[in-house]
């Protein structure tokens, strides 16, 4: 059984990724816990104090979360009508990222699929603040899903790795998950930057290749730039699926937050697993 949590804010881009996740797993038996966390629009001390101007906003905003939640729950039961999918709500007075790493400790989450960026997220964000707190967080894989995305199964994976983390079947659980449902390819990407492997990044990639065992390979790009190369290999092979490790020697933060890399034209245009060290 696997253990999926969705945030939602009720926009159309969670919808995509609610949509591909229920697609994505429609052959396996998992539980989804569809999240809502909400602060009212008007949180202030007095709010806390009880001020009369302030009384029963925050009932409204709960009672408004738990119904769309309903609401979203009916039609995704109709709309998808899986037996081997079972629906848990929860609507939380907390902020996303905070209310994620709660449930998905309390919950015993396998994985957390989400979209780049809400409703009200703007346009040249390449991941929304709430997105990045939560893979920034997470102690489980994140999978994120871009605005508008139409399904591909996931048959051809690109991995970028720089062999410093060692990879067990553990860590990789949900990626080996998605790549036994779906018969998938996972390309190994290492970066030549003209340095020599180390004997710890050699170990590391001889354990990565086992892992992955026949789904498993492995490419040696010559780039100075992941950015760069991660780009040109996606224009020569169809990727249907990016994969990286977060981990303190990752380039991952500064992906999504350094304004240089908007200059370079790198974007998320499919689905991004993320995988905690």
């Amino acid at each position: 059984m696997t253990r999926i949590l969705l945030p939602t804010d009720f926009s159309e881009n969670a919808l995509t990724a609610i949509r591909y996740a229920l697609t994505l797993y429609k052959d396996l038996k998992c539980t989804f816990f569809l999240l809502n966390s909400y602060m009212p629009p008007v949180y202030h001390t007095e709010y806390l104090m009880g001020s009369p101007a302030q009384i029963g906003l925050g009932d409204i905003v709960q009672q408004n979360s738990q119904d769309n939640l309903k609401n979203l729950k009916e039609k995704l039961l109709k709309e998808f009508d899986n037996p081997l999918h079972t629906f848990i709500t929860h609507s939380a007075l907390n902020v996303l990222s905070s209310e994620v790493s709660r449930t998905v400790e309390a919950e015993d989450i396998d994985i957390v699929v989400m979209g780049t960026q809400g409703a009200t997220g703007a346009k040249e964000i390449l991941l929304g603040t709430n997105t990045v707190h939560v893979i920034k967080n997470s102690k489980c894989p994140v999978l994120v899903i871009p605005s508008k995305f139409e399904y591909e199964a996931p048959t051809q994976i690109l991995f970028p790795n720089d062999f410093e983390v060692s990879l067990n079947k553990k860590s990789l659980a949900q990626l080996l998950k998605i790549t036994n449902s779906h018969v998938s390819q996972v390309n190994v990407m290492h970066v030549d930057t003209g340095d020599v492997l180390t004997p710890t990044q050699e170990n590391n990639k001889k354990q990565l290749s086992k892992v992955l065992s026949e789904s498993g390979f492995f490419h040696e790009v010559k780039c100075n730039e992941i950015i760069a190369a991660i780009n040109e290999f996606q224009i020569k092979q169809k990727i249907n699926l990016l994969v990286m490790v977060q981990n303190k020697h990752t380039f991952l933060e500064r992906l999504f937050i350094e304004p240089v890399i908007k200059k370079i034209g790198f974007h998320v245009t499919v689905p991004f697993l993320v995988i905690p060290q």
